[in-house]
């Protein structure tokens, strides 16, 4: 009964409680970017669910083979792999969608939520467990991309999946199809979780080097160490 709940935990906490966008504030760039309309959003967050996924079943897979210096360019080759299949496959049977998506779709390779999840949970499960956060990890950032989409389009264009909304169609606010209105909806989306958490979903989590999923790797630290010393002398 507990191996069947801490599975469902781990299906579950990338949804609402470890959102990577809305709670751990991770992919901010294609989130902004590609959530100018709901069918973009999903299509961004299916096509990183699918690579999410790929990448940590064979990351775990191959987490004891791969030596510990150079682990991070092996993920980054890992995750390369499916990013180029998945972008062959909307390239030939959603050409539209892929010209929309456009540079966002190879810029996957680099997205903090994959590279994070490699190095944080596929590296120290097993293969079943990995695939299993990633489910739950992409769809918490379709869910997110999608409905800030959603938001966007209906406000911004006065449309959903391109069928006209009644008033809204008429009288569309135009800024919040425009980046300023991206990041006005995804403040909005961060401020309604923490209201309906009362605070709670985003104040246990750390920022900084510390909560960084890269911070095993990171230079930053010891490049701030190295100034210091020669400041002071």
């Amino acid at each position: 009964m507990e191996n069947k709940v801490s599975k469902l935990a781990i299906l579950t906490k990338g949804i609402i409680k470890e959102n990577p966008v809305l709670i751990l504030l991770l992919g901010t760039c294609p989130t902004l970017a590609t959530t100018s309309s709901c069918l973009n959003g999903l299509g961004m967050g299916v096509s990183a669910t699918a690579v999410l996924i790929c990448s940590n079943i064979v990351i775990s897979l191959l987490a004891k083979i791969i030596p510990d210096k150079v682990r991070i360019p092996c993920y980054i080759v890992v995750i390369a792999g499916f990013v180029t299949v998945v972008q062959f496959v909307l390239q030939a049977f959603v050409p539209s969608l892929y010209a929309s998506l456009g540079l966002f779709i190879p810029l996957i390779v680099v997205n903090c939520i994959i590279l994070g999840r490699a190095e944080m949970f596929a590296s120290k499960n097993n293969a079943f467990d990995s695939a299993l956060d990633g489910i739950g990890m992409g769809l918490g950032f379709t869910l997110a991309l999608g409905v800030m989409g959603a938001v966007r389009e209906v406000f911004g264009a006065g449309t959903i999946l391109g069928i006209a909304v009644p008033f809204l169609s008429a009288h569309p606010i135009m800024i919040v199809a425009l980046a300023p209105g991206g990041f006005f909806v995804y403040a909005c989306a961060i401020a309604a979780i923490n209201y309906f958490t009362n605070g709670k979903a985003i104040q246990k989590k750390e920022f900084g080097c510390a909560g960084c999923a890269m911070a095993s790797t990171c230079q930053q630290e010891k490049c701030l160490a190295e100034l210091e010393k020669g400041a002071e002398a």
